[in-house]
This record gives C-alpha cells, structure tokens and sequence, in this order.
C-alpha cells in the first residue's frame, strides 16, 4: 500500500536520474501526478511520457534528460499566500531564480512563479530544481 503516491514517483525519478538511466516506469499514475509531470516537462527537467497500460493504476514510461538534481514533495501541504513565496524558495530551492516549486491553486497545479503572476496563493506541493 502506497501513503503517498507522488512522493515514491518523485523518488523514482530522482533514484533513475541519478543512476544515468534513460527511462523510467512509473505506477500507479493519478491526475495530479500527471499535471505534476507535465509541469515539470514544461520545464524541461523530464522528457516525454507515454501510457504503457491504460488498466486501473495505469503505467507511464517517462523519458529521463538527465537535468534533475533533486526533486521532492512538499509534507505537510503548507498554505501560502502570495507574500510569502520567497521564504519557502529559500527554504526549498538552492538559489533565487534556479527550480519550481509547484502548488495547488484554485486554478489548478502551477509553478510558484505563475501564482506570482497570477497573484494567487494555494497548497505546496513539490519542488524540482
């Protein structure tokens, strides 16, 4: 049984970029990992994904580009307003300007820097840099 399923896809990913390998398989796939996925491809710190199995759970086969230096979730989901994003780039990111964080809005997943722009807070998620 799995507590938190995107934190053991976080770790895979990390685990994988580290080791060098090229691909990684993950599972059980959600709606929320997948957002998290596809910011983080955005960003170009993950390659491609594609299905590998469409049953209950479901397997994605991500492509690794090798630029992850580390990557993790967020417990506990702190909230944030839009004021206090730098204390927690600090906290969580090794220089101003350098990774993401990603947290849950009312306007879904987004990057710190987009909710700066939006001027809109939400729930911390995930850092990637």
């Amino acid at each position: 049984m799995l507590n938190d399923p995107l934190a053991n896809v976080l770790s895979m990913i990390n685990k994988y970029d580290q080791q060098g390998k090229k691909e990684c398989l993950l599972h059980p796939m959600s709606s929320m990992i997948e957002r998290t996925l596809a910011i983080m491809q955005a960003h170009r710190y993950v390659g491609s994904t594609e299905p590998v199995t469409q049953s209950r759970g479901g397997v994605v086969k991500i492509n690794l580009l090798g630029s992850v230096n580390k990557c993790g979730v967020i417990k506990p989901r702190w909230a944030v307003k839009v004021d206090d994003f730098e204390k927690y780039e600090k906290r969580y990111l090794p220089a101003k300007g350098m990774g993401i964080i990603i947290l849950s809005t009312s306007q879904g997943l987004l990057t710190h820097e987009e909710a700066k722009e939006k001027n809109i807070g939400g729930r911390l998620i995930a850092y990637c840099y």
